[in-house]
């Protein structure tokens, strides 16, 4: 018999090595690369998944703040988290910028006709003094100084009426109209549409056209960079946590001051389109709704909005604008058109309360259709969802309210549900 035969030596599985060696390495990764995603997280560390339901983290300044900028984000910093003043009768304070007589009086005189004590009245007359109509506006001027279209000086007056108005710790939202703008919804519905959110309706968007960013001027770097730069209309709805800002602020509103002027540098930049915009979307974006409640048509793309006579109003009219709930943005950028979603708390809501610009010889239809959506809708109020057409139901079916920031919000949440669904 031979000698004993020697079992040959086995090769290492190659395969396998190499197959360990890459979970090692992943895992590795895993740990020093924590999961950006739900699924990923609570595979590789389920203990620590509450991470992703936080806020993302403040973006780090790519540079050294100067003195200024230090000093104006602890301020703001500071006021946004400061809880709202406790009111026992909130208010809203409606800032009148005119440059003098209100043609249309009578027809907010119907508005808050039977909600005193829930509303406040200023007036900026800026050229002459108002005769009022109305013992609603009577005693209501402000000092006023001169504005000039397009200047400074039309910011000026809409922080000198937001000072006022901020005087009485009851106002509690800022709504800035002008002497050519009407009421589209009746007062209840106004009220809880604007004291039943957390956010300020100031329009904001991106213009990238010669009458948007083409404006900007490099004068106002190093604070306000070009893709920092909005446009949005001047008509705004403001929480009275945004309009104390509004006050505090000194150091965007001199960029501004000196460098959104007409005629300069062969641009034409108006300080009213741009400062309010710019300044809320880089200290607060999260905070505003980047749209304006008040429906202005700029459809026609001139230096100003549509203006609308007696024969253009009906009541088809008026209710077709009660409805919208797209909004549109009209862009000097190859005439382009930014469209999107009114959204109300996240859920998608008509758009507009209030709206210009009405010449006055449309305040007797405007009158008269007013009291006609006033009586349609105590109408549709009193009966079943049955009986609304959809258009209707997008103006009165009872909103998701998510009121934040108050002890009494839950009060008023079942009050206005009462209200929409009665």
């Amino acid at each position: 018999m031979s000698g004993s035969r020697q079992r040959p030596y086995l090769k290492r599985p190659v395969w396998i090595i190499v197959l360990v060696n890459f979970v090692i390495l992943f895992l590795i990764a895993a740990y020093l690369y924590p999961p950006a995603t739900s699924a990923a997280c609570f595979i590789f560390s389920p203990t620590d998944c509450t991470l992703l339901n936080q806020p993302p983290a403040p973006k780090i300044p790519t540079r050294e703040l100067t003195d200024d900028e230090t000093i104006s984000q602890v301020v703001i910093k500071e006021i946004l988290k400061t809880p709202p003043v406790e009111s026992n009768n909130p208010k809203i304070a409606f800032l009148f910028l005119t440059p003098g007589q209100l043609p249309f009086e009578p027809l907010w005189a119907k508005f808050f006709q039977g909600h005193e004590g829930r509303f406040s009245v200023y007036v900026h007359a800026s050229k002459e003094k108002p005769v009022h109509t109305s013992h609603y506006f009577m005693g209501r001027d402000i000092h006023s100084e001169s504005v000039s279209w397009g200047k400074i000086s039309m910011v000026d007056a809409e922080r000198r009426l937001l000072a006022k108005a901020l005087l009485d710790s009851d106002n509690q939202q800022f709504v800035l109209l002008s002497e050519s703008c009407i009421p589209l919804q009746n007062f209840d519905y106004v009220y809880n549409y604007l004291m039943l959110t957390n956010v300020s309706f100031i329009d904001s968007f991106v213009d990238l056209g010669p009458h948007g960013s083409g404006r900007y001027s490099e004068h106002m770097m190093p604070e306000v960079e070009t893709d920092d730069f909005r446009k949005g209309s001047q008509w705004f709805s403001m929480k009275r946590q945004h309009a104390i800002i509004v006050m505090a602020d000194s150091l965007y509103y001199t960029k501004f001051r000196y460098y959104c002027k007409p005629n300069m540098e062969g641009r034409n930049c108006y300080a009213d389109e741009h400062y309010l915009p710019t300044f809320f979307n880089m200290i607060d974006p999260v905070g505003i709704a980047k749209r304006s409640v008040t429906y202005v048509d700029w459809s026609e793309r001139k230096w100003h909005p549509k203006s609308f006579k007696a024969e253009d109003i009906t009541l088809k009219f008026l209710k077709n604008l009660t409805t919208i709930d797209d909004i549109v943005h009209f862009t000097s950028d190859e005439k382009r058109m930014l469209t999107g979603p009114c959204l109300w708390n996240g859920i998608k809501r008509p758009c507009y309360l209030f709206a210009r610009k009405f010449y006055p010889e449309t305040l007797e239809r405007s009158i008269m259709c007013f009291s006609a959506l006033k009586l349609t809708s105590s109408y549709i109020d009193n009966n079943t969802d049955a009986h609304r057409t959809d258009a209707q139901s997008a103006n009165h079916i009872a909103f998701d309210f998510a009121y934040i920031g108050r002890k009494n919000r839950q009060v008023r949440k079942n009050e206005a549900v009462k209200f929409f669904d009665s």
